[in-house]
């Protein structure tokens, strides 16, 4: 089949399926924004997408939808153009967060279209109103949530089939979207992500961290509330006075992946500040964004490494903790129970406890031993339902091949 993958950031969820469908023989073709520079591997189309300002007064709750749609035009034009040079795809998949898919039947009303339906927002029971510290969900703020799902439920409605990567992120969409979505993780190289004993990290201020050694991690894309980095924190002044030899890497940059930027300055400096004399910062290490390998070997040196998010996406990173042998103890929130069983294959510490995330972080770097049986575990739950090359590549590939026309 001729396959075109659509997302604005590619290669995206489609790093490992696009060269599987090439191999399987299928002519792979990308439409993606003209400022990603990611090389492609394929044959692309880009757009350019520089919309001017949205006047947010002018707009009101239609203003996500306004911009997002915008970019649903100008990547049908690019897909007119390649229409009007002679292609016509049997299958298109697409990322519909930023609009892209929209108009793309318009153009090809011939092709089956999925679109990867990743989350569907609501102004009650997820991620809105959750931590009312820093989102208090009055009534606007519930419209303005609902009103950002507008054109994810358009995406849906003119798509043939959509996908998500977890039940529960397919579930926060309304029933009659639901029946479309075909629930199959991205997947986890576990082979790659494995644990090694003989694992070692240098972080850049200086200090060697080997398995073995009592280190405590968190990983974020961007430190902020969204994932739990404010009540981290807050843990960490007992935790360090616990466990004098304790050393905490925090991977995270100082942007924002997820809700709202803080009134002045960076959340990571904002928390930060609230700690700063109660901890010995020359055992806490914030590293920035780092590489592959660097996270792979972090998450085999770590003895306990924290999850925490809000009732939203699912990180990669945390199956792939688990992957690599790390015991997780992850966050109480519905997203984390679908994968974590406390007790079983991790543990779970309701999200707003931190006397609570104290004392189990401090048990956890303390008796690796008794935990040991956990990380076992966590290792086979991802093996057995997230591994890539044996579970979930496969039937993301059946799932597009069934996809085709007539």
């Amino acid at each position: 089949m001729k396959i075109l993958l659509v997302h604005q950031n590619y290669p995206g969820q489609f790093l490992h399926l696009a060269p599987a469908l090439a191999a399987r023989g299928h002519e792979i073709r990308v439409l993606t924004d003209a400022r990603n520079t990611r090389p492609a591997g394929f044959p692309r189309t880009t757009y350019t997408f520089a919309p001017d300002p949205v006047d947010a007064g002018a707009t009101r709750l239609g203003r996500n939808y306004t911009t997002h749609s915008d970019r649903g035009v100008v990547a049908a034009r690019a897909a007119r153009q390649m229409r009007a040079e002679g292609y016509v795809p049997d299958v298109i998949f697409g990322h519909s967060g930023w609009g892209e898919t929209l108009f793309l039947k318009t153009v090809w009303p011939e092709a089956r279209l999925i679109v990867y339906a990743e989350f569907y927002y609501n102004g009650v029971g997820q991620d809105v109103g959750f931590d009312t510290e820093w989102n208090k969900a009055g009534f606007d703020q519930v419209m303005i949530a609902q009103g950002r799902a507008a054109h994810l439920g358009q995406a849906l409605l003119h798509a043939d089939a959509g996908l998500s990567p977890t039940e529960w992120q397919a579930g926060t969409h309304p029933p009659a979207l639901r029946r479309m979505i075909k629930v199959i993780h991205d997947g986890v190289d576990t082979a790659r992500m494995a644990p090694d004993p003989d694992a070692v990290v240098t972080l850049p201020d200086g200090p060697t961290l080997r398995a073995g050694d009592e280190v405590l991690t968190l990983v974020n894309r961007n430190l902020e509330p969204y994932r739990g980095y404010h009540i981290f924190m807050r843990a960490l002044p007992a935790i360090l006075k616990a466990r004098p030899k304790a050393q905490v890497v925090i991977v995270g940059a100082d942007g924002v992946s997820y809700g709202r930027a803080p009134d002045q300055g960076t959340w990571r400096n904002l928390i930060l500040e609230e700690v700063r004399d109660r901890i010995d910062l020359s055992r806490v290490h914030f590293t920035g964004h780092v590489s592959y390998p660097v996270f792979r070997s972090l998450m085999q040196v770590t003895r306990a490494h924290a999850y925490l998010t809000y009732p939203f996406v699912l990180s990669w990173s945390m199956l792939e903790a688990m992957s690599a042998g790390a015991l997780v103890i992850g966050s109480d929130t519905a997203p984390v129970r679908e994968v974590i069983r406390d007790g079983e294959n991790g543990l779970l510490v309701d999200f707003f406890d931190v006397p609570r995330w104290e004392q189990v972080l401090t048990e956890a770097l303390a008796e690796p031993e008794r935990f040991a049986p956990l990380q076992a575990a966590a290792r086979r739950t991802v093996q057995e339902r997230y591994d890539l090359h044996d579970v979930c590549l496969p039937r993301m590939i059946a799932f597009v091949e069934e996809q085709r026309p007539g």
